[in-house]
């Protein structure tokens, strides 16, 4: 079995930049994704668009381009790439299973960095499994990756930082975005935050933009809308909502629908490490020393699935975790990890200061987190709100009793897209707090397996 000196999971900016600093420092490095080509969802397919569709870039703005430095970093760097490959175990003895080409194989490497980044918290509504519906990340990739316009009218609604995003570059690229329905910005609990905020001043320029630019297209902001509702028979028609205790509609044929982004703790809560509850962001996220090392030896995290920062705090993040991968297998000594970690922890700082401010500006909202009986949480399995409260009621305690009762979290996501809403619903039927509810067992494999796939392996 090959052993490589670092294993990294992820080739967003965390998993990127370290690569590019490990490979520069000695170590034998690859990076295993399961995209195609270098990026993560923030710069998706940016060595394309820069190749062949560098007009795209008008809409999805200059944050984006600065993906090209640092694959074009990456690229010119010692470091081994596996892109279209799925990693489906991770073992505490650091031995790693992955599938390409649709053959399965173990490598073993002296330390692994898991950085696979965040997905979209899940945002279940009425309808939301019409044809039409999406996420907004998905949208997102499909901009970015084929530069795909949705025809129609476009609604977005929730919260968070994304879904404004969306909407500037939608209306850049020639959407037709009918309205934005802001489920809950809290400004006055993100006020006492602002003094901290202001120190990264360009972050929150951007939003100001971005929020100027959809006012200029004369799109209407609708504030503390409830009651979402995505209505069609055969495909999305509507959304309905209420506002100030009237009930409203808009005609769509696409609705976007974001609550601010997660953690991806699959793997770290497969193998597992430690995990600790993020009040702030309501999620959870592996517990790590500020060199990204989790408990287990050779196992670290870096990036938005260490907690989210943002693009920016990942790059960062990524260089210090390899520094600390470069010294731990003696290419360096201590004192010269520490000076050169410096500065990096010196940026890391100063991007996360707007973290506080926007946590507090966009809190997930507990009426989407706990949904109404008749809507579906967990689509793998046609699982409703409901049945997950039946199965409290009949002495299901946690989600991995509610998974046993239900099969919610038992399809191809392995719970991805409903494990939280599952324990929200849990916590609130039996009064008690989501960390007190716990998580429910993540098993390998995080990626299905085919038959075929595994008796690949030797």
């Amino acid at each position: 079995m090959n052993e490589l000196d670092l294993a990294i999971i992820g080739a967003g900016p965390a998993g990127l930049s370290a690569a590019t600093l490990a490979a520069g420092l000695g170590l034998s490095v690859t990076v295993f994704d399961e995209n195609p080509a270098p990026g993560g969802q923030i710069y998706r397919s940016i060595e394309t668009v820069m190749a062949t569709r560098s007009d795209d870039l008008a809409f999805l703005g200059d944050a984006y381009r600065a993906g090209d430095a640092i694959t074009r970093g990456f690229r010119a760097s010692k470091a081994g790439y596996s892109p279209s490959t799925s990693v489906w175990l991770v073992q505490k003895d650091r031995q790693i299973g992955i599938v390409r080409d649709g053959k399965a194989s173990m490598l073993k490497a002296r330390r692994i960095l898991i950085a696979t980044g965040a997905h979209e918290r899940p945002m279940p509504i009425p309808g939301w499994t019409l044809p039409g519906v999406m996420l907004a990340g998905g949208a997102q990739t499909l901009l970015k990756s084929a530069g795909m316009v949705p025809d129609g009218a476009v609604v977005l609604a929730g919260n968070g930082a994304l879904l404004y995003q969306l909407a500037a570059q939608l209306i850049a690229a020639g959407a037709k975005v009918a309205a934005v329905l802001d489920t809950g910005t809290d400004y006055l609990a993100a006020l006492p935050k602002l003094p901290e905020a202001l120190l990264a001043a360009g972050t929150l320029l951007k939003g100001l933009r971005m929020i100027r630019a959809i006012r200029s297209a004369g799109v209407p902001i609708r504030r503390n809308v409830g009651g979402l509702r995505a209505i069609g028979t055969d495909r999305l028609e509507a959304v309905e909502f209420t506002i100030a205790g009237r009930v409203e509609r808009i005609a769509a044929s696409v609705l976007c629908l974001h609550q601010g982004v997660v953690t991806n703790t699959q793997i770290t809560q497969a193998i597992p490490v430690r995990h600790e509850w993020n009040a702030a962001q309501r999620d959870w996220r592996p517990a790590t020393d500020q060199w990204g090392n989790t408990e287990i030896e050779g196992i670290a995290v870096a990036g938005d699935c260490a907690g989210i920062g943002g693009a920016d705090a990942a790059l960062h993040a990524g260089r210090i975790a390899a520094l600390e991968a470069v010294q731990a297998l003696g290419k360096l000594n201590t004192a010269e990890r520490n000076e050169r970690a410096i500065g990096h922890f010196g940026a890391l700082r100063r991007h996360l200061r707007v973290r506080p401010f926007l946590d507090a500006l966009y809190p997930p909202s507990s009426a989407f987190a706990v949904p109404a009986d008749d809507v579906l949480v967990c689509r793998c399995e046609e699982v409703t709100a409901g049945q997950v409260r039946d199965a409290v009621r009949q002495g299901a305690s946690g989600p991995n009793q509610v998974k046993s009762f239900t099969r919610a979290g038992m399809g191809p996501c392995q719970g991805r897209m409903c494990a939280l809403t599952v324990a929200e619903i849990i916590a609130a039927e039996r009064g008690k707090t989501v960390p007190e509810i716990g998580t429910a067992r993540i098993r390998f494999p995080i990626k299905p397996l085919t038959v075929g796939e595994l008796g690949s392996l030797e």
